[in-house]
């Protein structure tokens, strides 16, 4: 543990910036299967984190412990410690509603509601208690400025969403989780659905977005992990192998195992 503490310590003093995520010891069951297992590491602010390995190695098990949506599994059993902004969320005091106020999810695939464009992005807030016209209008728009749609959509927004493309879509999807202006946002596969192009312009908004929030990216696409994150950690079966500056993962991997992935030799 002190060897665990000393590495975070300098790790953190190296990277001189806020960390908005620890993780201490953490492990997961679902049943009796052991999914997560001694995971530490930190995730830093208005930074890209993108979380790599073969299906399976509990990757997107991970991204949601963060909002906790992973307790939504009856059978699923933690310990350990997750510090968000140096709270402990699995703390049974910690209330889940408030995390997700901060902790946006955008899923794999697109999954707007069956309603209105603008109603899909005002939902959170209204959720929250904003009634007044002006300001969801405002919120609205700024969201979907923010998700780099609003040129697309600002003449339909009355529209159902279910007629926008799947790229689109998906975007619609990042302007919902933008309108309750989070501090994080989780992205588990954003793009695994979408054509090339959109998936370009999804990167393109990460690489924006970023300025103003953290995200953590879930990816199988070893050049977009490449391309767009600036740190990558490299799970497999489980275990947390290797986590680093992106560029050190791809170029030059400590572990034979992250280096046998990346080449393509597995997974």
């Amino acid at each position: 543990m002190k060897y665990v503490s000393e590495v975070k310590a300098k790790a953190n003093e190296k990277e001189n910036t806020a960390v908005v995520y620890n993780t201490d010891d953490l492990n997961l069951w679902y049943g009796d299967t052991h999914a997560l297992k001694n995971i530490n590491f930190p995730i830093y602010e208005k930074k890209v984190t993108a979380i790599i390995g073969p299906s399976g190695c509990g990757k997107s098990t991970f991204l949601k412990t963060l909002n906790r949506m992973v307790e939504l599994v009856p059978s699923v059993k933690t310990s350990g410690k997750i510090s968000y902004r140096d709270q402990n969320i699995l703390d049974r005091s910690f209330m889940v509603e408030d995390l997700r106020t901060k902790v946006g999810m955008v899923f794999q695939k697109p999954n707007p509601f069956p309603k209105s464009i603008y109603d899909n992005v005002a939902y959170g807030p209204r959720i929250h208690g904003i009634k007044d016209k002006k300001t969801l209008d405002t919120i609205v728009e700024s969201s979907l400025k923010g998700a780099a749609i609003w040129e697309e959509v600002k003449d339909r927004l009355k529209e159902n969403a279910y007629g926008l493309s799947g790229g689109q879509q998906q975007r619609l999807c990042i302007a919902r989780a933008l309108a309750i202006e989070p501090d994080v946002i989780l992205m588990d596969e954003p793009t695994s659905a979408l054509d090339p192009k959109s998936t370009l312009k999804v990167e393109e908004l990460i690489q924006e977005l970023k300025k103003d929030f953290s995200i953590v990216i879930v990816t199988h696409n070893m050049q977009q992990a490449a391309r767009i994150s600036d740190k990558t950690a490299f799970m497999l079966n489980g275990e947390l192998i290797e986590y680093d500056e992106t560029d050190a993962i791809f170029q030059n991997p400590k572990d034979k195992r992250t280096e046998d992935y990346i080449t393509g030799r597995f997974g």
